[in-house]
């Protein structure tokens, strides 16, 4: 018989990887052999494959069987070939006709032949409609997270091996799934404004963060409401766009649901005890927190508390936008463009500095935990705040909270975004040392107040740039067209 050709993909970092499948098959003892760097989870497939064809009604070769994933050179891991490895087979064996060469399979054999959902779905259908493939075959549930990309390729959803066989069989067009409706509204993300009694300048500081998206550093003792701060900031973050929707999708759809579509951004709030490999990308390819946090807000809780080559490795992302995963025989880049929103205490104990608590930290202690985070890090903070310990007069006379203040806080966030977007496309905080010149006009008061500030405080190249950013934000809300002499005021407050 002639060797069958199946086409397919697998998931490479943030797009996939085309692979071919080949079948042939020769006299002599019954056996089952696939071949082409394919990695355990693939060698384990032959069982499914095998008990996924009898149960649905196909004949499973006696003859020497043999499988062959091109191109050899790449690793082949998990289980997508699955289903492409199926129809190879018995398209070999004559049980279907050959397939034409635009159309694609993917997918999971359950032993009952069932088809089960896969990871990165939304990589797979992008690259092979690149690659001018007219139909990908792909698991059911799968349907509605893959149709976001389908732009150029149809998508045809099948549960079982029988069902695919009725399609390429008797042209039987299997249904369109239902939408799997999913409430994206996460209960952890209903904190406002308004549930946070006082600290009115640090909710000044995150709405003009927000506003600009700017990374904010947040220090202070403990239970003065740093926490509550960054967990009230998903709630003040604009609902991402159809392209945003795709990216987020795509990215989460590597570790996580397989049916989700993520309209909203994430909020990844790791604890410092994660693994440098959770953190910032496994050894299998696979995206880390960073990635993660994409379009999103990347979280750190007790900053100083984590490990310092992690706190190191940040500096790459925050200025480039992407994470690349560097390993032995490959290198996989993601894009990374989220807001760094962290907390720290100002020492281990968290007293130093207060009015009415004795620190107890020796000088040493405080060094050490200081000089955890180092100067380049902290340079890439657009702001910088300390938020207090809040009167006990504020919160014994707090018996009801403000409903409007967290509303009020959106609407102004929406408008300031919008004009940032209509004056240079992209938000203040994106804006490089050339279009800070170019698009952030300062009066001749604020010209000179900068000056001074500068000089007086020694900024670098780095922070002179971040200050006039952060001055523009605060103009934009305050819907000046230039930026004033109280706005660089109010942003060297909250920066240096």
């Amino acid at each position: 018989m002639a060797t069958s050709k199946i086409i397919s993909a697998l998931p490479s970092g943030f797009t996939a990887t085309p692979v071919i499948i080949e079948c042939s098959s020769s006299t002599g003892l019954s056996a089952f052999t696939i071949v082409g760097m394919a990695n355990k989870t693939i060698d384990e497939s032959r069982e499914r494959i095998r008990f996924a064809l009898k149960n649905s009604g196909f004949k499973f070769p006696c003859d020497h069987l043999t499988v062959n994933l091109a191109p050899a050179s790449l690793q082949k891991t998990g289980s997508y070939l699955d289903l492409p490895i199926a129809v190879a087979i018995i398209a070999h064996s004559g049980q279907i006709l050959p397939q034409a060469k635009d159309i694609a399979f993917v997918g999971e054999l359950a032993l009952d032949g069932k088809i089960r959902p896969i990871r990165g779905i939304l990589n797979i259908v992008e690259s092979l409609a690149r690659r001018k493939i007219k139909r990908l075959i792909i698991p059911a549930k799968n349907y509605h997270q893959a149709a976001l990309s389908a732009t150029n390729i149809k998508l045809v959803p099948v549960n079982t091996l029988r069902e695919l066989w009725q399609y390429l069989a008797q042209d039987i067009e299997p249904p369109i799934p239902q939408a799997n409706v999913v409430n994206n509204t996460e209960t952890d993300r209903m904190l406002t404004l308004d549930h946070i009694i006082g600290q009115y300048q640090a909710k000044r500081a995150i709405i003009i963060a927000v506003a600009g998206r700017h990374n904010i550093l947040m220090s202070g003792p403990p239970g003065t409401g740093k926490t509550m701060l960054a967990s009230a900031i998903p709630n003040l973050l604009p609902t991402p766009d159809a392209k945003e929707i795709i990216e987020i999708t795509k990215l989460h759809s590597l570790i996580d649901d397989t049916q989700k579509v993520y309209t909203y951004r994430p909020f990844r709030a790791p604890h410092h005890s994660a693994s440098r490999a959770a953190l910032l990308g496994g050894a299998n390819g696979l995206p880390g927190e960073i990635a993660l946090a994409h379009k999103g807000v990347l979280y750190l809780d007790e900053l100083p508390e984590f490990n310092r080559d992690f706190l190191e490795a940040l500096r790459q992302p925050l200025e480039q936008k992407t994470i690349t995963i560097a390993r032995a025989n490959q290198n996989v880049t993601y894009p990374a463009d989220f807001m760094l929103v962290a907390t720290m205490n100002p020492c281990p104990c968290g007293n130093f500095g207060s009015e009415d608590q004795e620190c107890s930290c020796s000088p040493n202690e405080l060094h050490n935990y200081q000089r955890k985070l180092s100067g380049p890090l902290l340079d890439r903070f657009d702001m910088r705040i300390t938020v207090p310990k809040p009167e006990t007069s504020v919160l014994v006379k707090s018996t009801t909270t403000s409903t409007h203040q967290h509303a009020s806080a959106k609407k102004q966030i929406e408008v300031a975004l919008n004009k940032q977007f209509k004056r240079q496309h992209k938000t203040n905080a994106e804006l490089s040392s050339y279009e800070t010149i170019q698009f952030c006009q300062l009066s001749p008061d604020a010209r000179i107040e900068l000056e001074r500030i500068t000089t007086k405080h020694k900024l670098s190249a780095r922070s002179y740039f971040k200050l006039i950013k952060v001055s523009r934000t605060i103009a934009d809300l305050d819907n000046s067209s230039i930026i004033e002499i109280n706005h660089i005021s109010e942003a060297s407050q909250l920066h240096i």
